[in-house]
């Protein structure tokens, strides 16, 4: 059997690739996807990536990796190593300057210094990679302040509503920066522009605080843009947290649009806050100081079934912005069928948007060499281990289902067979919570 067709709809869809490759600080230490993977030791990975037909990967050149000790002390080995053979390869790749990460130790999201000390990694990075086109300097950073600033998981460990603010205006004054920088030695280069844009949906009692959550998603690109006025919902917080009026100005005089806005969408990035903690005893109960809550998977709430999903969030994007989107990270962490099912899932709803005239341009096949304990966002150190379109379990790395799945994507935009065809496990009945009879209003 074979999957549904795209009546020509992927005819111009691009499938790309990426590796996961955070690099983040967790207290004293430093967590290294590339190294915990094994990549940092096989270069030949890329060769692996090139059989399966992708030609656009997003690679990183870390400024933690780069220059650890000394801001003007710098190792280019692995990254001219790593560059120099995608380019031989024929893959472009869209390098990554930061991704998680605070930085070196010499500096951390809070920092002062951190933008124009970002800024000198790009011109650096620039001026020796010229052939480079995309660069996404600062990879997730509303995402990245949210996991910093407000829950504490990664460096520097802050947990209130003013330090995130604060760390997300220093991450997006870097990403201007950095682009200022790295278009005075490339002026054509492009900024991708990656966020994960999940959506939080509530029950009636809870409305405010999903309301007040689905517009903060928007609050990195709002401010690259230069849309954040004193009529914005987050003009006062920004000041109240910090952040001076002259900070917000800075945005407006240099809107930095990106070229491309990146969408990370994952099945579990839709929440449902219910009011009633008390029905899901396996989940987070969170609060806001106002109401408690449990946090829960808005794909498994019955009457959100029409309203979840990256078709729904990706038209959301466009509507917003109108700005060229690309899905660049799409990737499950469940069996070898299901993780298969999820990237077409994806697949399909952006060929869907782009025969309807919206310019989507690409699906980032993720982490293709599997990830390392981010089933607990890196905060512990267990080797869980999650592969991707390969295994490295295996030696040399083994294809799984997702590697068939990509050649097939690239050859014809259609992908064939069992794992296609079923529907995956966000699709089936059984999904859903069996919940008390109580009110369930959602928005």
């Amino acid at each position: 059997m074979q999957r549904k067709e795209t009546n020509g709809k992927a005819g111009s869809m691009q499938l790309w690739g990426g590796l996961e490759c955070t690099v983040v600080r967790i207290g004293h230490d430093y967590r290294d996807e590339f190294a915990e993977t094994g990549h940092r030791n096989r270069i030949e990975d890329l060769d692996r990536v090139a059989a399966l037909g992708i030609r656009t990967l997003r690679y990183p050149v870390l400024w933690e990796t780069v220059s650890p000790d000394d801001p003007d002390r710098c190792d280019w080995q692995f990254s001219d190593e790593r560059l120099g053979r995608l380019q031989e390869l024929g893959i472009e790749p869209i390098v990554g300057l930061v991704h998680h990460g605070s930085g070196p130790r010499y500096t951390d999201l809070l920092d002062p210094g951190f933008a124009e000390g970002l800024a000198r990694h790009a011109e650096r990075v620039a001026a020796r990679y010229p052939h480079v086109r995309q660069f996404t300097p600062v990879n997730e950073p509303v995402t990245t302040a949210r996991f910093s600033g407000l829950y504490g998981h990664w460096y520097p460990h802050r947990r209130d509503e003013a330090s995130f603010l604060r760390m997300l205006a220093n991450e997006c004054r870097a990403t201007v920066l950095a682009m200022q920088a790295i278009r005075r030695i490339t002026p054509q280069a492009q900024l991708v522009q990656t966020e994960d844009m999940g959506k939080v949906f509530a029950t009636s009692r809870l409305q405010y605080q999903a309301d007040y959550e689905n517009e903060r998603r928007w609050l990195g690109f709002d401010l690259l843009c230069g849309r954040v006025d004193r009529n914005h919902r987050f003009w006062r917080p920004l000041l109240d947290a910090g952040v001076t009026e002259a900070d917000l100005d800075f945005f407006r005089d240099n809107p930095t649009p990106p070229d491309i806005i990146g969408v990370n969408h994952y099945l579990t990035s839709e929440r449902y806050l219910d009011h009633h903690w008390w029905h899901y005893p396996d989940h987070f109960h969170g609060g806001n100081g106002r109401d408690r809550y449990a946090d829960a998977e808005a794909v498994r709430i019955p009457a959100l079934e029409d309203q979840v999903g990256p078709e729904a969030r990706l038209r959301e994007v466009w509507e917003r912005y109108g700005i060229p989107i690309a899905v660049t990270e799409a990737h499950h962490g469940c069996t070898g069928d299901e993780q298969v099912r999820w990237v077409l899932d994806v697949w399909d709803a952006a060929c869907t948007l782009a025969a309807e005239g919206v310019d989507l341009r690409a699906v980032t096949m993720w982490s293709l060499f599997g990830s390392v304990d981010w089933n607990t966002l890196l905060t512990e150190n267990n080797g869980f281990y999650e592969p991707g379109a390969f295994d490295i379990r295996h030696d040399p790395p083994a294809e799984t289902f997702l590697a068939e799945a990509a050649r097939e994507l690239v050859d014809s935009g259609v992908c064939a067979g069992t794992n296609a065809v079923a529907q995956g496990w966000w699709h089936r009945p059984d999904r859903f919570y069996q919940l008390p009879e109580v009110e369930r209003h959602v928005g």
